[in-house]
Formats: structure tokens, C-alpha cells, sequence
């Protein structure tokens, strides 16, 4: 079965992202073609890039690098949910993506994305980062603003004309996903 990996792409205290992901997972779970993981980078302590190799070789000395490249490679596609800070993404998601290379190759991409203006900007930086991964990023993006999605900037209550959006990007994921199988 069709696996893709919800990344939730911060780790900042009080970060609104996991509830965001929460969300985005209790939608997609209600799919029976395909499997959804969360997956926090919280749970992978990933110090500022530490491997003396590039990633492009694989050739990865670390054991946090290990773990994370086989999480990363049990999955077919992706769903990042990004911040944006200072016009881009988080640091922690930039720093995370930056570890491996072939592990993300030839896997679809899809982009929910938050900040004072729905963190499109956020995105636009992701979209090129997951060119340069030889990744398939799909077009549909869920943009949720801090100002009418979030309660006091922080309890997340997204309005009920993102449930289209996010539908049409799931579907995008999931069929980029299955199309690129046999490059993987």
C-alpha cells in the first residue's frame, strides 16, 4: 500500500504545526487507498548538520542521519507541514530535508502551509528545495492564515472551505505518488 509521511516542520514551544498536522492526518486517514504517518521531528533530535559527506552519497555516519533516512525512505510520498518564518520555512524543516538526498528522490510532495500570510512564501521556498531532490510537487497547496484560521494566533480552527483544497492535494499526492513507483 501507497505510504506517505505527514512531516510536521516545527519544533518550536507552542508550535502551532502539530495541531495543524493532527488535522491534516484525521482527514487523510478517512482514505482506504493508501497509508498516513505522522511523523514530528521532535521525535528525531537532528543536531545542525553533522555529517562530514554529502548527502547526495549516502554515506551517512551518524545514527540520528540513519534513523531518520530509513523513516524517510519507508515513505512514497509526502505532505510538509511548514511554518513560515522570516519569508521562508522553519530552520528545523530546512535542516531535516538537508540531511539525505536519495531518500526523498522520485517522491511526490504536497505543501500545508501557515503565517501571517498562509506561508506561501514558506512554500515557494519548499518547492524549490524539493526540485533540486528530483521531487514531484504538486500544485494544490492548503494555505491556512493566522488571522482568520487560528484562534489568538493559536488555537487552530481552519475554516470549512479548506477541506476542498486539502482533498485536491491529497488526491495529487497519492496519484504522483503511485505514478513515480517505478523510478523508485
Amino acid at each position: 500500500m501507497t505510504r506517505i509521511g505527514i512531516i510536521i516542520g516545527s519544533t518550536r514551544p507552542g508550535r502551532n504545526g502539530e495541531a495543524v498536522a493532527k488535522w491534516v492526518h484525521e482527514i487523510a486517514s478517512q482514505r482506504t487507498d493508501v497509508e498516513f504517518e505522522l511523523v514530528d521531528l521532535l521525535d528525531y533530535k537532528l543536531p545542525h548538520l553533522d555529517e562530514a559527506m554529502p548527502p547526495s552519497l549516502g554515506q551517512y555516519s551518524q545514527p540520528h542521519t540513519r534513523e531518520w533516512a530509513a523513516k524517510i525512505a519507508s515513505f512514497d510520498g509526502f505532505v510538509m507541514v511548514t511554518p513560515e518564518y522570516n519569508h521562508s520555512t522553519s530552520g528545523v524543516l530546512k535542516n531535516a530535508i538537508d540531511y539525505l538526498y536519495a531518500e526523498w528522490n522520485n517522491k511526490a510532495i504536497g505543501f500545508v502551509s501557515y503565517g501571517s500570510v498562509g506561508g506561501t512564501r514558506a512554500v515557494e521556498h519548499l518547492r524549490l528545495v524539493a526540485g533540486e531532490l528530483q521531487m514531484a510537487d504538486v500544485r494544490s497547496q492548503v494555505a491556512l492564515s493566522l488571522f482568520t484560521d487560528f484562534e489568538n494566533f493559536s488555537v487552530f480552527r481552519p475554516a470549512d472551505m479548506h477541506l476542498a483544497g486539502l482533498d485536491t492535494m491529497l488526491d495529487q499526492v497519492v496519484s504522483w505518488s503511485n505514478a513515480l513507483a517505478s523510478l523508485r
